[in-house]
């Protein structure tokens, strides 16, 4: 079911689409209609517009998958970790907001933009240098009509010079303005940026806890199931002494029994190998860095509500990322469309020039220059109007990549509300299959004891009791990772509007 982008986000989206560098100049259109009379026909093709693609969003109503009532329901996901009622997930989530090396990339990705934001708008003020030098010339007795009198002559002068110039590009066509614009989006684009890290680094780390915790209940389960095969292996051996089992018996069991012992090592890996991601992570030496897991029976899974699609341009940082990202497409497009126009320049020079130091600074000695020049671009290898049709194709290529992420958001919202929903559905089912195969080994074992069971049926009983355990842990597993997938699908753990602080 399709509906419209809700009216807020719509005028957000519209406003960054279609304004482009209309907040720089408000009277830029009528100044060009009328410079543009005066060019030559030549030019006709480059007055500045707003040559924007045509954006088009298709916003579902509500999630299909989303439980009866929760469209209009609020999201409550900041610190959404902390629902999942483990403080060793809590503290491994605040250091590696603090510590993770490649959220201090991003930041630092950050500082850049700021600065470069400075260099673009540096081309918007005058510049003002200061020139102080000293000249010592003689020029030759033979081209000279002052002689000093001498047949080695010629005429010894110095030259001392004190000046400042000013100089400042006119940005009547507004190229330098849309460049700065398009600067400080890209500064935009990095704040964002930061946020997708942080929250796929949280999500990260969640993910690798969990794979922990699911790795250390398989261990147990390894070990249990050990233990078990081991009593029924020492039960046929009596059996086997008594003449009641046969040596296939007793070898069938025996590979039981080493393949749970083979089990144990590659689990031991998966713990020892997420222990070190975890390290990672959090900025720390894995040396140096232990975890004491648990189970995954002890995480507690909170239910969180989707709300409403449309919700979700703002919740997610990637959604606005590329929204950034393309509004800066649009301002560069304005800045080489308007590089086609004349370029303006004023240019003063004033200071004092004198034969002598001491009289350097008498009225006397001021000068100044004023210069107004005019740049109009005539033919240069059609370097322009390529630097324009790859501004266009950059634009081109961020308005899909704007559509494909609020597709992908809304998409990645379904797809995890529905493993959310069928893995609590699969856990509930596995937890009857584990009771079952628990129940039909007990008998089996039982009446292994007594006697009166083939071995063939206990040996079923085991295997069908040792899976079924394996998957029930492997299903936990799989349901907490859908609802870390719902949280960062959901952009949890980030605050629309309170996060892209200035980063000293």
């Amino acid at each position: 079911m399709s509906g419209v982008i809700s009216s807020v986000v719509f005028e957000r989206v519209r406003h960054h689409f279609r304004s482009g560098v209309l907040r720089a100049n408000g009277g830029r259109r009528a100044a060009c209609a009328l410079a543009a009379l005066a060019l030559s026909p030549a030019l006709s093709g480059c007055i500045i517009g707003t040559e924007r693609p045509e954006l088009s969003l298709e916003v579902p109503t509500a999630y299909r998958a989303a439980a009866k009532g929760d469209a209009d329901a609020a999201v409550r996901i900041v610190d959404w970790w902390r629902g999942f009622k483990s403080g060793e997930l809590t503290s491994l989530m605040n250091d590696a907001q603090i510590h993770n090396l490649d959220i201090a990339v991003a930041i630092a990705q950050i500082v850049q933009a700021d600065a470069q934001v400075g260099v673009s708008g540096s081309a918007l003020l005058p510049t003002l240098t200061g020139d102080a030098s000293a000249n010592r010339q003689k020029n030759s007795s033979a081209t000279s009509s002052l002689g000093s009198g001498n047949g080695f002559g010629g005429v010894t002068f110095n030259t001392f010079t004190a000046s400042l110039t000013a100089s400042y590009m006119i940005d009547f066509w507004g190229k330098n303005r849309a460049a700065l614009y398009a600067a400080e989006e890209n500064a935009t684009v990095s704040r964002y940026n930061r946020e997708v890290v942080t929250l796929s680094t949280i999500v990260t780390v969640a993910n690798t806890y969990f794979q922990v915790l699911a790795a250390q209940d398989q261990l147990r389960v390894t070990r249990q199931n050990l233990e078990a095969a081991n009593r029924i292996l020492t039960l046929i051996k009596k059996q086997f002494n008594g003449g009641t089992a046969s040596q296939l018996d007793v070898s069938q069991q025996e590979a039981l029994v080493a393949t749970q012992r083979a089990a144990i090592p590659p689990l031991e890996v998966t713990v020892g190998q997420n222990i070190a991601a975890l390290a990672l992570l959090v900025g720390r030496a894995p040396a140096n860095f232990t975890v004491h897991g648990g189970s995954t029976r002890q995480i507690v899974v909170p239910r969180v509500t989707p709300g409403l699609p449309s919700e979700l341009l703002y919740q997610r940082p990637d959604v606005r990322q590329a929204e950034a990202q393309l509004a800066a497409a649009n301002f560069s497009v304005e800045s080489a469309r308007a590089a086609f126009f004349p370029q303006i320049q004023l240019t003063g020079t004033g200071g004092s020039q004198s034969a002598a130091l001491a009289s350097l600074f008498t009225p006397g000695a001021w000068f100044y220059t004023l210069t107004a020049s005019l740049t109009q671009p005539i033919f240069d290898g059609f370097l322009l109007e390529s630097q324009l049709k790859q501004a266009k194709g950059v634009q081109l290529q961020d308005l899909n990549a704007y559509r494909k992420a609020v597709l992908s958001a809304f998409s990645d919202v379904e797809k995890a509300l529905i493993a959310l929903q069928k893995f609590t559905l699969q856990e509930r089912l596995q937890q009857q299959v584990v009771a079952a195969s628990q129940q039909a080994f007990d008998i089996a074992e039982k009446q292994l004891q007594g006697g009166t069971v083939n071995l063939i049926t206990v040996l079923q009983a085991e295997q069908t009791l040792f899976n079924a355990q394996n998957q029930l842990v492997i299903v936990r597993l799989n349901k907490l990772l859908a609802a870390t997938s719902l949280f960062q699908a959901l952009g949890g753990g980030w605050t629309p509007g309170g996060t892209l602080v200035a980063v000293e």
